[in-house]
């Protein structure tokens, strides 16, 4: 863990720092946006105190204040305890928790003289949102300085409505498994533009229109998800809009059901049409080998 030179703080006035904790699925450049972040920051003269809580990360592309490669070896983690990388990481980040006082003692000593705190957090999301260590992580952060999560997604892989709608229930989850203030970043808007997703955001319509358009099964899925009725059920009220719901499911579930059946048999006709040209290419094949090992006299 490095100990670069504190500031005594003693006679300057308490200063909350806002801590920014980025979270993403692997892929989708969240170190990245990392980097930028602290290139900003330091563009305008206020650079930010950066965490690294990854320990299976090669090569970070800024500098890092506390880095939990400095306290625990990973890969030596992994051996001592015979893990896998999921469970080398979670480990690594449960042993460097057991520390995370020190942690907030070096940020209490610069806090004063800084405006951010920036945590870059494991590609294996579920490991820091999910975990006990992370959630340790969080509150204490979170007790001490206003905490904002960061959750950046991979835009380009998000143009996909069923893949936009896992993205945004996992955002839901960790928004009240943290319960901070939550920013969807959509990353990568050089390569594709987040205005769909924000029209889809703003507008159930449009949504809907793309998920009709969407042929595939988990397009019925979502569609089914998205039927939403209110009712009432001590006074009875949206009894009838409920069941029209179900109507409406009962239809999706038989289209995709009816469908799902005619793409099964167009599979089982073309195996069908595969074992039997295989059988002819074999049966070919075998005949050839005969003649090989017993030549025809004739």
């Amino acid at each position: 863990m490095s100990t670069d030179s504190f500031t005594d703080s003693s006679s300057q006035p308490q200063k909350r720092p806002t801590v920014l904790l980025c979270i993403g699925m692997a892929g989708s450049g969240k170190t990245t946006f990392m980097q930028r972040l602290n290139a900003h920051l330091h563009s305008v003269k206020k650079p930010p105190y950066v965490l690294n809580l990854d320990p299976a990360v090669t090569q970070l592309p800024f500098t890092a204040n506390i880095d939990i490669r400095d306290t625990v070896n990973y890969k030596e983690v992994m051996k001592q305890y015979n893990l896998g990388p999921n469970g080398g990481i979670l480990t690594s980040l449960n042993l460097f928790t057991t520390k995370f006082d020190q942690v907030l003692e070096f940020i209490s000593k610069r806090a004063p003289t800084l405006e951010h705190i920036i945590v870059d957090t494991p590609g294996q999301i579920e490991i820091f949102t999910w975990s006990a260590s992370g959630a340790i992580i969080t509150d204490a952060m979170a007790a001490t300085y206003p905490c904002v999560v960061a959750y950046v997604i991979d835009t380009p892989r998000t143009t996909s409505p069923a893949t936009f709608m896992s993205n945004m229930l996992y955002a839901c989850s960790i928004l009240y498994k943290t319960k901070l203030p939550f920013i969807l970043v959509f990353n990568k808007t050089d390569v594709v533009s987040h205005e769909f997703a924000v029209r889809w955001m703003t507008d159930f319509e449009t949504f809907q229109q793309a998920l009709q358009k969407d042929s595939s099964y988990m397009s019925s899925l979502m569609n089914s998800m998205c039927l939403v009725v209110g009712v009432s059920a001590i006074t009875g009220a949206g009894m009838d809009e409920f069941f029209k719901a179900v109507d409406e499911a009962v239809k999706e579930y038989e289209t995709a059901l009816n469908k799902a059946e005619r793409q099964e048999d167009k599979k089982q006709a073309q195996l069908t049409r595969l074992m039997k040209d295989m059988d002819v290419s074999d049966s070919s094949s075998r005949a050839g080998n005969i003649n090989n090992v017993y030549p025809s006299t004739i």
